[in-house]
């Protein structure tokens, strides 16, 4: 029983310009079942695809974020969430004019090593 407070999540640098404020999971709280951060990306931001071992959730707070997953181009829109599944070959950007605002919550909890990042070419 008992509960955990976070007043000071743990900024995660990350290139592009995307900032993480991760409030539980393994830098901040090592919980390594579970993580949860807020993140805003800024216009023109993007990642290369990958395949993580995780579940990751992602609810869209303000603006849009693209996400290509299985041939297809998806808009996740402010009030929205999407669950990518564990395994799933996926690539998130904001191609947008406006912020990108969300949170995303991973379980097990993200990691470098086990997001499975591709060399972007």
């Amino acid at each position: 029983m008992g509960f955990k407070h976070q007043k000071t999540p743990i900024q995660i640098p990350v290139p592009g310009g995307k900032t993480i404020a991760e409030h539980f999971g393994i830098p901040s709280t090592g919980n390594s079942d579970i993580s949860i951060a807020h993140m805003v990306a800024p216009p023109g931001w993007g990642e290369p695809f990958q395949t993580p071992n995780f579940d990751e959730w992602t609810l869209m707070v303000r603006g849009k974020k693209q996400i290509e997953v299985d041939g297809k181009k998806l808009v996740l829109s402010a009030g929205e969430s999407i669950l990518i599944e564990k395994g799933t070959n996926v690539r998130y950007s904001n191609p947008f004019s406006d912020e990108a605002e969300y949170w995303s919550v991973c379980k097990p909890a993200f990691t470098l090593s086990s997001v499975n990042r591709e060399e972007e070419i």
